[in-house]
């Protein structure tokens, strides 16, 4: 009886299905790498600064310096780079080279256009002798004589690699140097100056002498031989010599300043102490004495410092008697020689006032007490003035009470102006040899107008005593009477005052205009008052 197997599968263990995870589709216009922000931090705004720094350039270059003998920091650092550079072969057809390339494109068009023809020329002929054009023409083969090989000629072109750059840099020690120093003045400048000028005049005048002396027929030598004797004979007189009066001058200021060495030691650094205690009130201390003789029993009459040289001054000599009028004086000292004038002129008449001139030094305007305005050089040796008025050129008739110089005219002349007693307010240009007078202003006696012809008369002008000139308006000046008014006049508009102040009793001394502010002035009187007036 056959039996069956039953054979029987055994279960498999029942496996839990995976739970299936969705994914997000993969943005990939988002980069990983990015932030995720909030809709409030994408709204924000965030400023960005872009500079033109390069953050790889190098901070800390250093250079050696010759100057300082030292490595210093450069400042400047190089910040351009260059991303992307192509040399190109564009040619501009304004240039030299683009007006060739043109030429030669149209030669070539042109040689082209030629062969055409020519070769449409030969068809036309072949055509009408019924013969047949050639296979090949000659010209095909024709040797281009531009190229250097006529025979044989290959171009052949091949590419390497290109060679690396190497850079080497070698440090090396700053070559030795020395300090040389000297102490050198400008008077010994100026000395070097004059003789190497000095030597380079002798030069061309022996060279000029020499070649004279050989267009003569002479010897060079022993006509300069015979040129230099009698010099050194007349040269002989040393003591008399213009060299010698100069060393002699120079000493005496060195021994005059030993002598008056503590009176300038006082002018430097003296001071008192017991201003200190002084309320309003101060110390002054008398240091030169300025005296000569020929200046005796005569009055200071004008003090004028020189603008050039602070050291020196002139001082006028007259007298204010008018019963004890005679000649006058003109000194000028120097704070380096108190002992006695450097120069010295003398005047018929008493002198009232004098000027320096603020851009040459050498000039000096001069008023008398007869009413002759004068112009002095001390440069000149001689005691006469260069330029002087008289009653031809309509001089003043009373005492000149100031001079003052001005800028130059529209001529270019030098040209100064004088106040007198005899009402007239002059201009004095200083043209060729004379001067010649413009009067500027007629002083008339304030309310003369109101008054009858005969009072008039009788009245006359009113005398001046003293003017100045705004230094911010040329044209503007003021003038002091003799009856205590002071009148703000324009050398544009003389027919009458642009303005009378009236607040003084007596004659009017002195005016100056103040040299910072330009609508203020003070005045001096009689009356023992000084005033400080502002105009507008």
């Amino acid at each position: 009886m056959a039996m069956r197997r039953s054979t029987r599968r055994k279960k498999e263990p029942e496996v839990a299905p995976e739970p299936v995870i969705q994914e997000d589709p993969i943005d990939y216009s988002k980069p990983k790498d990015q932030l995720d922000l909030t809709e409030e931090q994408k709204d924000m705004d965030i400023p960005r600064c872009l500079s033109a720094a390069n953050p790889n350039a190098p901070l800390n270059r250093a250079e050696f310096s010759y100057k300082e003998k030292a490595f210093k920091v450069s400042e400047v650092i190089q910040h351009t780079m260059f991303h992307f550079k192509f040399d190109g072969w564009l040619l501009e057809k304004k240039t030299e080279e683009g007006k060739t390339q043109m030429e030669l494109e149209k030669a070539r068009e042109a040689e082209k256009e030629e062969k055409a023809q020519a070769k449409f020329e030969k068809e036309l002929m072949a055509k009408d002798s019924g013969e047949g054009l050639p296979e090949f023409d000659d010209a095909d083969f024709a040797l281009d004589l531009r190229i250097r090989n006529q025979f044989d000629f290959a171009e052949r072109a091949s590419q390497t690699f290109n060679l690396t750059l190497r850079e080497r840099v070698m440090s090396t020690e700053p070559p030795p140097s020395s300090t040389v120093v000297g102490n050198v003045n400008q008077a010994e400048i100026y000395d070097t100056y004059i003789r190497e000028i000095e030597r380079q005049n002798y030069l061309k005048e022996k060279a000029e002498r020499e070649k004279l002396a050989q267009k003569e027929g002479r010897d060079p030598k022993k006509a300069e031989a015979e040129r230099v004797a009698p010099v050194q004979e007349k040269s002989e007189d040393v003591v008399h010599s213009a060299a010698m009066s100069r060393s002699l001058k120079i000493i005496e200021r060195m021994v005059m300043q030993n002598f008056y060495d503590e009176i300038t030691m006082d002018y430097k650094y003296w001071n008192d102490d017991a201003d200190a205690y002084k309320e309003g009130e101060g110390s002054l201390l008398p240091l030169w004495k300025f005296y000569n003789d020929r200046a005796r029993r005569k009055h200071v009459t004008a003090l004028s410092w020189n603008s050039h040289y602070p050291d020196m001054f002139a001082a006028g000599y007259g007298s204010y008697d008018f019963l004890k009028q005679g000649a006058g004086l003109i000194c000028c000292f120097t704070l380096k020689n108190p002992s006695h004038p450097e120069y010295c002129f003398s005047t018929e008449s008493g002198v009232m006032c004098l000027d320096f001139h603020p851009q040459h030094p050498s000039l000096i305007a001069v008023g008398c007490y007869d009413g002759t305005v004068m112009v002095y050089d001390v440069r000149m040796k001689v005691n006469r003035p260069m330029y002087f008025s008289t009653i031809k050129k309509r001089k003043h008739t009373d005492p000149v009470w100031q001079v003052i110089w001005q800028d130059e005219d529209i001529g270019k002349n030098l040209n100064f102006y004088s106040i007198s007693s005899d009402g007239r307010v002059t201009n004095w240009a200083m043209i060729k040899n004379e001067l010649e007078p413009t009067d500027i202003m007629i002083l008339q006696v304030t309310g003369q107008k109101d008054r009858d012809d005969e009072d008039t008369s009788l009245t006359g002008l009113a005398g001046g005593t003293c003017l100045d000139f705004n230094p911010y308006s040329a044209h503007l000046f003021v003038l002091g009477t003799e009856e205590g008014k002071i009148h703000k006049c324009s050398k544009a508009y003389n027919s009458q005052y642009l303005e009378t102040y009236e607040d003084h009793h007596m004659s009017i001394y002195a005016v100056k205009w103040n040299p910072f502010v330009e609508h203020v002035f003070m005045s001096a009187s009689a009356d023992w008052t000084v005033k400080i007036w502002v105009h507008r």
